[in-house]
């Protein structure tokens, strides 16, 4: 009896086991495919996602509107990978190979999601659902279902403190505070001198890496305590951000922006929309021995009677720069006077619809010799047209004096007076107040700078590290040509670097009386806090394009809400 007993027991026990293990089986293999089918219901989106991304990056958002019925029609085939024969795709709606796809937000601007928080964009979100089943199991009934949002977005370029298309080198020798959001479409390089302080108070993201360290091509023997404080997101390999020029965004390519435009080309093309010459109100070209003035290709063809021009505009000054090595033939432009003639014209006001030139196109296209080079000069602007003034041209360009800035916030970081402001160059020089052109080719204590402030978003190059020089990094990113000891450079703006100068390619050889060229000025500058409105963006401001993933979630099948 016992032992019946107990092999009824075993029995039972055995039979339980046995039922387990059964059902264990079951719901690992129903586990198992629901997960397949979540990866193929994944894949689905990514594939719709995928086609968004190139869309938006080449037309922007109009081809995405446009292209909504052809990205529903998508889903993985068989003739991509014979392993999706294995599935069934419907969108949620009981449409058998389609995928949901909707604008769940209407293009405008607004906050950014995800790695861009903080920031504000020209933007939609898009809705992007699948289901799937495998259909070569037992359990037809699986379905896995997934939802993605992602916000495709036009981000100004000037919401950035620094910008870089090409490598990012910070390496400054005294304590410096960057109060705003850094980006680097390559490599970051970062290394200040030792025991000096770096501080990154906003995100810090690069395509490539972050290095604590400097330049490989840098041929200077530093040392460094990395004293480098990151207070908000550090991030490398993250996606890149393109300007829309219809190509890649080689630098070279997009250098063009401020070249003019090829013959043939149309103003509505990819680059043709980004040119800034096809974007201004006033157009200023210089050759040998002619000045035209006239507006832009986007206004009726108005030409500007010469008398006029040369109220504002001289093309007689020349100075010396001891960093290219070259006498400077300038085409000069005071600010102060134009403003005025822009408020009072009857040339170009009707055209604009009664309001102020906004965006500038300056070309001095003169033949220059081995001892010359071209430049731009704006003087007199520390108060411009109450809308504000872009001023954009292929040579490199000097700002003199004070810039877009108050008097009763000289040498601050307050900006609530100042206009909408950018300048786009080949390089940037900043001379102060009490630069004097006669005195250029002295001995640099001759040339003593005054305390001087500029308030401007700026688009402009470098001249890259190689393995006989440094770039000079973002802390001469702003070249100077005075002593500034003991003097402050305020600067309150956006630092963009797309491209190296094709011009002013002068190296930077460091500062001190025996190079003869610049001494350091105190670096007080700042990221200008206006540019994250949308309001006070500065006329013809460029964006670049990101798609910005936002949420992923497994939802319930059978549902797009």
């Amino acid at each position: 009896m016992m032992v019946i007993m107990f092999s009824g027991l075993a029995m039972l026990l055995m039979a339980g086991v046995l039922s387990w293990s059964s059902s264990n089986a079951i719901q690992t293999e129903r586990h198992n495919q629901y997960y397949s089918s979540l990866a193929a219901a994944e894949a689905a989106t990514e594939k719709v996602l995928a086609h968004i991304a190139y869309d938006f990056q080449q037309s922007g958002e109009s081809r995405v509107v446009a292209n909504l019925e052809s990205y529903r029609n998508m889903v993985p085939l068989v003739n991509e990978h014979p392993f999706w024969q294995y599935f069934t795709f419907e969108d949620g709606q009981g449409n058998p190979g389609h995928t949901y796809v909707n604008g769940s937000t209407s293009w405008s601007y607004q906050a950014l999601n995800s790695q861009f928080e903080g920031l504000y964009g020209f933007a939609s979100i898009f809705r992007i659902i699948s289901n799937a089943t495998q259909n070569n199991t037992a359990y037809s009934n699986i379905t896995a279902a997934v939802r993605q949002e992602i916000q495709v977005a036009t981000i100004p370029l000037f919401q950035f403190a620094i910008f870089y298309n090409l490598d990012l080198e910070i390496e400054p020798g005294a304590a410096m505070v960057v109060r705003g959001r850094v980006h680097g479409n390559a490599d970051l390089y970062t290394m200040p001198e030792s025991s000096t302080a770096l501080t990154f108070s906003k995100d810090v993201t690069s395509v490539g890496n972050i290095i604590n360290g400097e330049h490989p091509s840098d041929p200077r023997s530093r040392s460094s305590t990395f004293n480098i404080a990151y207070q908000s997101l550090k991030q490398s390999k993250v996606s890149s951000m393109s300007m829309p020029i219809g190509t890649n965004n080689t630098p070279d390519a997009i250098y063009e922006i401020m070249g003019l435009p090829a013959a043939g080309e149309d103003a509505n093309s990819p680059m043709g929309k980004q040119r800034y010459y096809n974007r201004s109100d006033l157009v200023i070209l210089v050759s040998n021995n002619v000045l035209t003035a006239k507006s832009g290709p986007a206004f009726s063809a108005v030409t500007v009677p010469n008398n006029q021009v040369t109220n504002f505009v001289r093309t007689n000054v020349t100075f010396w720069n001891s960093r290219e090595g070259k006498n400077i033939q300038t085409t000069e432009i005071d600010v102060s006077k134009l403003r005025s003639w822009s408020s009072t014209n009857t040339n170009l006001r009707s055209v604009l619809g009664n309001r102020d030139v906004q965006v500038v196109y300056v070309g001095d296209f003169r033949t220059q010799t081995s001892t010359t080079e071209s430049g731009v000069r704006l003087v007199n602007g520390q108060t411009l047209p109450n809308t504000g003034l872009t001023v954009a041209t292929p040579n490199p360009l000097y700002i003199k004096g004070d810039y877009n800035a108050d008097a009763a916030y000289l040498g601050t970081t307050n900006t609530t007076t100042t206009k909408p402001a950018s300048v786009i160059s080949d390089a940037i020089t900043i001379l102060s107040g009490s630069w004097d052109d006669t005195k250029s080719s002295q001995a640099l204590a001759n040339r003593v700078a005054a305390n001087t402030t500029v308030n401007t978003a700026i688009i402009s190059g470098i001249v890259p590290t190689t393995s006989s020089s440094y770039s000079g990094g973002v802390e001469n990113f702003l070249r100077f040509l005075e002593t500034w000891s003991g003097k402050s450079s305020t600067y309150n703006g956006s630092m963009v670097v797309m491209f190296p100068s094709k011009k002013a390619t002068g190296l930077w050889r460091g500062t001190g009386g025996t190079i003869g060229i610049y001494d350091a000025p105190t670096r007080n500058w700042n990221f200008d806090l206006n540019f994250l409105n949308a309001a006070k963006l500065p006329p013809g401001t460029p964006g670049v394009r990101a798609v910005i993933r936002g949420s992923w979630q497994n939802v319930a099948k059978n549902t797009v809400n």
